[in-house]
C-alpha cells in the first residue's frame, strides 16, 4: 500500500462530502449529489448550506463511512429528521417532519455535479438523474407528493416536495417504509458500536459524530481530510488545515476508521513547506504559513497509529518528512541554553492573502506558532526579531520536543532508518538536559523562563505540565506537581480539567481563548505526560472530567466545542468558540483511551 493508493481507494462512495451543506449527500468519484433544501412558510425563507446551529440543527450518530447519518433541525413549529444510508451503491434518505405548522414546509431535491465532475444533470419528466461521458447514469426517485413550489433562485434541476408526511429520496426504487427498515438496520449497528464502549459510549459518539461530519471531500487535491469544521473551511474559501488539529483528527479516527485515520496524517504532513516544517496551517491555492509551524505532535499521532494498525507501510512514507521536521525545530528554535522556544520569521508571501501577510516575523506570530494565540503565559515575552524567536524558555515546547524525538526513535527503526536513531537519541538527551533547569524548587514546578533576565515565569498553564514527558523528572517532582498543580481546584484541578491557565492567575476570569478556557488539545496531551510518567490516578481523575466536560454539551445541544468555560463547563457562552470543532472531540477519546487500557 502507498498513499497514493490508499487515496484511490478511498476516493469511493456516498458520503456528506460537500462541505458547506450537511444535507447534501454525494458520489465520489463522479460528484453527482443530490442537495436537499426547504422552504421555510414561517418566515418566507429558503434554505441550503444547513451546519450546526443553523436552524437548530442537530448532529445525532453516524457512522464514519455514510452508511448511517441523523441529524435534526425546525423549521418553524416543525421539527426535521434526515436520516441516510448508503446500501450496495446506492444512496437512500428518509426525511420525516413532525409537528404542526399553518402551511406544511416545502423540500427541494436538487441534483447537481459538484467540483467541476463531467457529466450532464438533468430533469425528464418529472425526475432527477445525471448521465456521464462513460456512458452511465444515475436516477433520482421518491414517491413524495410534489408541492408545485418553484424556487426562485433554482440555478440546478430540482423537484419540490411537501413535507405534510415522511419522504424517501433514493437512486433506486424505494418506499418509506422500506428505507425506514433499511435505516433501522443501519442504526442499530451504529448504536451497538457506540454501546460496546459501555460508560463512555456518549463520549464515543460526540467524538465519532463531530468527526464523521467534519470529513469532506477536497478537490484541489483530490483527497478525503477533516478540516476542523465546514464553517472554518468556507472562512478560509475552500479548505483549511491546521497542524496539531488535523493529526489530532487522524488520531481520533483511529478508533473507527482506519482509512480515514492515515488520510489525515498525510494530508497534514504533505502540507509541508519548502523549508521543511508542517506549517501551522495549509490551505487552498498553496496558501500556507511559511514563517511559523505549530506544536510537533506528528510523530506521536503515527507512532499511536502504528501501534494499532502496524502499517509499516505507512511509516516509511511519512518518517522522513517527521524527521526533517524535527531537524528544522532543533535549528531554527532552540535557544543558547538547550531549552527551545517559538518564533515566526519575517518572510515574502506567494500569494499575499490575509493570513499570509498578518503577525509574521513578531511576537503575535510566535504565539500562533505556540498554537495558543493569546495565551497569557506570553504576554509581554521579549523576542528577537533577527532570529524571528521569542525569548523564553518555553516547557511545553521543550518538553514536546523530548516526545517527538522519544516517536521518532521508534518510528526510525521500524522505518529502517537507523542512522537517525543516534541522532534523535542524543537531540533527546540534550532536551532533557535542558529542561532539567527550568525546574523551580520554590514552586514545585517545571517554569518558562525569560531569556533575558533569566528569570522564572510564574504564570501556570496546562504546558507546564509537558514537562512529564522527560525522563528524568523524578517521583518526588511528579507528586508536586500533581498534587499543587493539576489536581489542585484552585489551579489546574476542579470539577472541569484542565483550564489554559491557573484559576489564580489574574487572567482567567477573562475565559477568553486560551486565557481560562478548557481546550481538548491541553488536556490530550497531558494525559500522554501522564502516561509517559506512569501517574495512573491522575490519568483516570482527568479521563473522567473530560468525559464529563464533553457529554454537558452533547447531551444538552448536540455540539462539540473547540473550547469551553473553565468554571461551568460551557461552550456557547461565548462567540469565539464554534460548536461542532473536531478536536473537542480529544475529549472522548481521552476517556476511549482510557478505557481501552484497562
Amino acid at each position: 500500500m502507498t498513499y497514493e493508493e490508499l487515496r484511490q481507494v478511498a476516493n469511493r462512495g456516498w458520503n456528506t462530502w460537500f462541505s458547506p451543506s450537511m444535507t447534501t449527500h454525494a458520489l465520489l468519484p463522479c460528484g453527482f449529489a443530490i442537495g436537499l433544501c426547504f422552504r421555510d412558510y414561517a418566515d418566507a425563507r429558503l434554505i441550503r448550506n444547513l451546519k450546526v446551529g443553523d436552524c437548530g440543527l442537530r448532529p445525532g450518530s453516524r457512522s464514519w463511512d455514510g452508511t448511517y447519518t441523523s441529524l435534526t433541525f425546525r423549521l418553524g413549529g416543525v421539527s426535521v429528521a434526515v436520516e441516510s444510508t448508503a446500501q450496495n451503491g446506492e444512496q437512500y434518505i428518509l426525511v420525516t417532519p413532525s409537528g404542526k405548522a399553518v402551511r406544511d414546509p416545502v423540500m427541494i431535491v436538487e441534483a447537481s455535479l459538484l467540483w467541476g465532475k463531467e457529466g450532464t444533470v438533468f430533469k425528464r419528466n418529472g425526475q432527477l438523474g445525471a448521465s456521464f461521458p462513460d456512458g452511465g447514469e444515475i436516477r433520482v426517485y421518491t414517491d413524495a407528493e410534489e408541492s408545485g413550489y418553484v424556487p426562485p433562485a433554482g440555478i440546478v434541476p430540482s423537484v419540490s416536495i411537501s413535507l405534510a408526511r415522511p419522504a424517501a429520496v433514493s437512486t433506486a426504487p424505494a418506499s418509506v417504509s422500506q428505507v425506514r427498515e433499511m435505516l433501522d438496520r443501519a442504526k442499530a449497528r451504529v448504536l451497538a458500536e457506540e454501546e460496546a464502549w459501555g460508560e463512555n459510549a456518549g463520549a464515543y459518539q460526540a467524538m465519532r459524530s463531530c468527526l464523521a461530519w467534519d470529513t469532506i471531500y477536497e478537490p484541489e487535491h483530490d483527497r478525503i481530510c477533516s478540516p476542523v469544521s465546514r464553517s472554518w473551511s468556507e472562512g478560509w474559501g475552500g479548505y483549511v488545515l491546521f497542524d496539531w488539529d488535523t493529526y489530532f483528527a487522524a488520531l481520533m479516527s483511529q478508533f473507527g476508521s482506519r482509512e480515514l485515520a492515515w488520510l489525515n496524517a498525510f494530508a497534514i504532513t504533505n502540507e509541508v513547506t519548502e523549508e521543511g516544517f508542517i506549517p501551522n496551517f495549509g490551505s487552498s491555492d498553496d496558501i500556507k504559513s511559511r514563517d511559523r509551524s505549530q506544536p510537533p505532535v506528528g510523530s506521536l499521532v503515527v507512532l499511536r497509529l502504528w501501534e494499532r494498525f502496524g502499517d509499516d507501510w505507512a511509516v516509511k512514507e511519512l518518517f522522513p518528512s517527521l524527521y526533517r521536521w524535527n531537524t528544522w525545530f532543533r535549528e531554527n528554535r532552540t535557544l543558547p541554553d538547550g531549552t527551545m522556544a517559538w518564533g515566526s520569521v519575517s518572510y515574502t508571501p506567494r500569494n499575499g492573502r490575509y493570513f499570509e501577510t498578518h503577525d509574521t516575523g513578531n511576537l503575535q506570530g510566535a504565539k500562533f506558532e505556540s498554537g495558543l494565540d493569546n495565551s497569557p503565559m506570553y504576554d509581554g515575552a521579549p523576542f528577537d526579531p533577527a532570529r524571528g524567536l521569542m525569548l523564553l524558555s518555553d516547557v511545553g515546547l521543550t518538553g514536546l520536543y523530548i516526545e517527538d524525538c522519544r516517536c521518532l526513535i521508534r518510528l526510525a527503526e521500524i522505518a529502517g532508518e537507523k542512522d537517525a536513531v543516534p541522532v534523535l537519541r542524543a537531540r533527546m538527551e540534550e532536551a532533557e538536559a535542558a529542561m532539567a533547569t527550568l525546574w523551580n524548587p520554590d514552586t514545585g514546578i517545571y517554569e518558562n523562563r525569560d531569556a533575558v533576565t533569566g528569570k522564572f515565569s510564574h504564570r501556570i498553564s496546562p504546558t507546564n505540565l509537558y514537562s512529564l514527558f522527560s525522563s528524568r523528572v523524578t517521583a518526588e517532582q511528579k507528586k508536586s506537581m500533581g498534587e499543587k498543580y493539576l489536581l489542585d481546584p484552585e489551579e489546574l484541578g476542579g470539577e472541569y480539567m484542565l483550564p489554559s491557565i491557573s484559576r489564580r492567575d489574574p487572567a482567567y476570569p477573562d475565559q477568553d481563548y486560551w486565557r481560562g478556557r478548557i481546550w481538548a488539545p491541553m488536556n490530550y496531551l497531558v494525559y500522554e505526560a501522564l502516561t509517559e510518567a506512569g501517574m495512573e490516578p491522575e490519568m483516570a481523575a482527568l479521563a473522567e472530567s473530560s468525559r464529563k466536560l464533553l457529554l454537558k454539551e452533547w447531551e444538552e445541544h448536540g455540539h462539540v466545542h473547540e473550547n469551553y468555560n473553565g468554571t461551568t463547563g460551557e461552550g456557547c457562552d461565548v462567540k469565539n468558540s464554534n460548536n461542532f470543532y473536531h478536536w473537542g472531540g480529544l475529549l472522548g477519546y481521552i476517556a476511549v483511551r482510557q478505557s481501552d487500557r484497562a
